[in-house]
């Protein structure tokens, strides 16, 4: 596999550690998975989360605490839930989550809004990484050598593990914000342009969460990159 800190794997693999075991043939011994929530809402910050597995569990495999371990987006809220305990308080799992709100993402666009946030992500992680797997397309403002994986969330470990860091961050994050503004229902659809949400903005307007670059009355654009 090439080092270039643009590459990009699309070639698909049922091992998860695939891909952790191909840089740790090439001597990367600090190895982080990558991954972010939040891209599409019209509110709320999007959050990013990076996470280095311990290098044993290549090879021996994931403890049975994490078994069935996944993109956040194919697990139910009980169970990323669970993930998310075991991972923040696994003495060997290392990891930084990062946020940018919405007056950020206004002023910087949704894009660079998000590698911002992956970056303040790493830069919490220490000893610092020396490559990243990152879930999608190349990031070419990241901090560090990275590998990107298309759906590297349901194809590598690491990055799962960050999509549900991610994930669920940015959901108790918008619990928070449902008890300071009710009456959006952000504790039902998270920021995102459901029908309850586009009444209510339709009804009493914008609140200091939302993200004004953003236009509601059409499908937000939710292709990342």
């Amino acid at each position: 596999m090439s080092r270039s800190a643009n590459a990009q794997c699309r070639y698909t693999t049922n091992d998860r550690f695939h891909f952790e075991r191909e840089w740790c043939a090439q001597g990367v011994t600090l190895l982080a998975g990558m991954d972010e929530a939040g891209r599409g809402p019209l509110a709320g910050p999007v959050v990013a989360a990076a996470v280095c597995l311990p290098a044993k569990w290549c090879r021996e495999g994931l403890p049975e605490s994490l078994h069935g371990l996944n993109d956040s987006k194919q697990l139910s809220e009980r169970r990323r839930e669970e993930f998310f305990a075991v991972l923040t308080a696994h003495p060997e799992v290392r990891f930084g989550i990062a946020e940018v709100g919405p007056e950020r993402i206004d002023e910087i666009n949704i894009l660079n809004a998000t590698h911002e946030a992956m970056n303040l992500a790493l830069a919490r992680l220490s000893p610092t990484p020396q490559h990243v797997l990152v879930d999608g397309r190349p990031v070419k403002s990241l901090r560090l050598p990275h590998t990107a994986i298309v759906k590297g969330d349901s194809r590598s470990y690491s990055i799962a593990a960050a999509s549900v860091l991610a994930k669920v961050t940015r959901d108790r994050r918008m619990l928070e914000f449902h008890a300071l503004h009710p009456t959006y229902g952000f504790a039902a659809h998270k920021g995102y342009g459901t029908p309850q949400h586009l009444a209510a903005l339709a009804t009493h307007g914008p609140c200091p969460l939302h993200r004004r670059s953003f236009t509601w009355q059409r499908p937000v654009q939710k292709e990342f990159f």
